[in-house]
């Protein structure tokens, strides 16, 4: 397969949040990656990238809906990607997407990306504001 100058390459958006393997303990009974495993890494992810800019604990609000593009195969290295979509008072919208290379390295698709929202909370578990940006 080549690109031609007014091929669109594909690329990840956002920012590099979280990187791991997809393991055995992650497989379905027909030998894939079961699907709510990556979606609980995607969360994951998202509370990373709310956790950094809120600068304290945060609180998973909803996570949108998601559509996998190709199955995942046991040992595809997993990328999360996050970038902050809206920043309201307290609650942060985060985009995910999430990105698989083969294990032989050979191959980067995108496999689903979903939006979170997340709140800023104190230690009482009561919403917060945001910290002001800089």
């Amino acid at each position: 397969m080549s690109c031609s100058d007014d091929t669109e390459v594909l690329k990840p958006a956002g920012e590099l949040t979280l990187q791991l393997p997809a393991g055995q303990e992650a497989v379905n009974m027909f030998g894939d990656v079961y699907g709510g495993w990556v979606a609980s890494q995607l969360v994951l992810a998202s509370e990373i990238r709310a956790g950094q800019e809120a600068q304290g604990r945060i609180a998973t609000v909803s996570v949108g809906r998601m559509s996998f593009m190709s199955p995942v195969m046991c040992g595809t290295v997993l990328s999360f990607y996050t970038r902050v979509v809206e920043r309201g008072n307290s609650s942060l919208r985060i985009q995910v997407e999430v990105w698989g290379r083969c294990p032989d390295g050979s191959e980067l698709r995108k496999v689903t990306s979903a939006e979170c929202v997340q709140v800023a909370i104190d230690r009482q578990g009561h919403i917060r504001s945001l910290p002001q940006q800089e």
